[in-house]
């Protein structure tokens, strides 16, 4: 078993660089063959929304759009904050594709005892 990755992004677009962060740490785990949940809270729910996770936060940095890109297609699942999507009123709002909502407990259960955490 090549274990688990649970980062939760606490961060949105307003610190470009932090998502950036998150998701170098998040697409390397995927490359290592590891289960990753990037669990977003707060203003990171937006990052689940089509268009949001987009630009180069700063120079010499991979677009936001490739890492996304690579996260999603080395089987990343990107999760909302059910509270935080209601919260700023976007539980209706059209989701990127490899997007579930999960709050706290069932994050908590796929987490388990065995799992790596990161938090950003």
């Amino acid at each position: 078993m090549n274990g688990k990755v649970l980062i939760n992004l606490a961060t949105g677009m307003e610190d470009a660089e932090r998502v950036l962060v998150a998701f170098l740490v998040a697409t390397a785990a995927v490359a290592q063959g590891k289960q990753v949940v990037v669990w977003t809270t707060k203003d990171a729910v937006r990052l689940g929304l089509p268009g949001e996770m987009a630009g180069v936060p700063c120079k010499g940095c991979p677009p936001l759009e490739r890492l996304l890109e690579q996260f999603a297609d080395g089987g990343g699942e990107l999760w909302l904050c059910p509270i935080c999507l209601s919260a700023r009123e976007l539980d209706d709002a059209e989701k990127i594709a490899n997007t579930k909502v999960v709050g706290a407990t069932p994050m908590w259960e796929w987490a388990g005892s065995d799992t790596t955490v990161f938090s950003y």
